[in-house]
């Protein structure tokens, strides 16, 4: 049997691993944290993502979990429509919604469906020598492992990622960002949305079980201790003039709820294959975001990486099929996203009305364009 190691057991190394298992591997997990768990709140899982899972025979598991999401609407801080798109008519077009879950509920549908594999814990792969016919990784704690191939899927700090390549570092979008998870009985919001402003930019989406995600974004220097120290009761304030919504939604979020970190993504690399190592998910291909598609895409690298190795069991050149395949796409959406998420934060008044009186004349058929490039896929 071929031997398969997956660092990382995060979205992209289980849905990895389920999917290799289904075409007749039995890759092994190797994990840095003591214990496998969604780190992070809410997010989307658009329609690419869901054929995707649909392919792998999981779709149902994260409907019933799920939130479908019907609409998306920009909002300006007055409340006034920027742009609205309607997800009924994507769902005709794709056979699939968008839908909108917790992190921890993926987690929990991706785990019962590896519960079969060996993961292990506490292992935090630090670096390691590609021989002619295997790869030896090293972890942290001085243990070795010889592997046939090595699946990296250990984030956008991958340590092996920055020994392939030195200068992929994590780069600073140059916003930093709260989310939190709250209960939504007193609000009973059902939209989900943005709002734009100069002052930084709101996201509220409603996650099944009556609750709702929402995060804020602020432009900041990178690492910034007052950004660190913001609580609730600065975000209010900061948010005060954005439509009620906003203000409602953090008068129901405690400090214990917050979660704080910068955006960050990393360059578009050339290659995400190096020989018996292939990089995956936001080990290879991190972005903002700003288009909702990080977890997606690391969903559809493990469902093309799965599909191709059915039809061909040569995994050297199946990991450059796969590079081939993933390289313009995960580009198109760094790019795209870093650029959208630029035009979300402005803090000038005038670009930012600009902005939005343009987003008011985009076209249904450019929409329509756009969707399609993101949601036509096929394994």
């Amino acid at each position: 049997m071929v031997k398969i190691a997956i660092i990382g057991g995060g979205i992209a190394g289980l849905t990895t691993a389920i999917a290799l298992k289904q075409a007749g591997f039995q890759p092994e997990i190797f994990e840095a944290a003591p214990q496998i768990r969604a780190v992070g709140a809410g997010l989307v899982l658009a329609a690419n993502a869901m054929k995707a899972l649909k392919h792998i025979g999981i779709e149902s598991e994260i409907i019933e979990r799920g939130n479908a999401l019907p609409a998306f609407v920009i909002y300006d801080s007055g409340g006034k429509v920027i742009l609205k798109t309607d997800s009924i008519s994507l769902s005709q077009k794709y056979g699939t919604d968008n839908f909108t879950i917790h992190r921890a509920d993926l987690h929990a549908v991706l785990l019962s469906k590896a519960k079969n594999l060996s993961i292990n814990l506490n292992r935090q792969a630090v670096d390691f020598i590609q021989k002619p016919d295997s790869v030896i990784i090293h972890f942290k704690d001085g243990a070795q492992l010889e592997t046939d191939f090595l699946i990296v899927a250990d984030g956008i700090h991958s340590a092996i990622r920055q020994k392939l390549i030195p200068g992929s570092t994590p780069r600073y979008a140059g916003y930093t960002c709260w989310r939190a998870v709250i209960d939504n009985s007193r609000l009973k919001i059902t939209e989900t949305s943005e709002t734009w402003g100069v002052e930084g930019r709101f996201g509220i989406v409603p996650l099944k079980g009556n609750k709702i995600y929402w995060f804020a974004c602020i432009n900041a220097p990178e690492n910034d201790l007052k950004m660190k120290k913001m609580g609730v009761s600065d975000l209010r304030i900061h948010f005060k003039h954005f439509h009620p919504a906003v203000p409602d939604i953090l008068w129901e979020t405690s400090d214990e709820a917050l979660i704080h970190n910068d955006i960050l993504d990393i360059k578009p690399l050339n290659r995400f294959a190096y020989g018996r190592i292939l990089l995956v998910g936001d080990a290879a291909h991190a972005t903002t975001p700003n288009m909702g598609q990080g977890a997606c895409q690391a969903i559809e690298d493990a469902v093309t990486l799965g599909a191709i190795l059915k039809q061909n069991p040569d995994l050297p050149a199946v990991f450059r099929l796969y590079e081939q395949k993933r390289l313009a796409r995960t580009r198109y959406i760094i790019n795209t996203s870093r650029n959208l998420g630029s035009l979300a934060q402005t803090r000038n008044p005038i670009l930012a009305t600009l902005r939005n009186f343009l987003f008011r004349l985009i076209p249904e058929s450019f929409s329509r364009l756009q969707f399609k490039k993101l949601y036509d896929i096929s394994f």
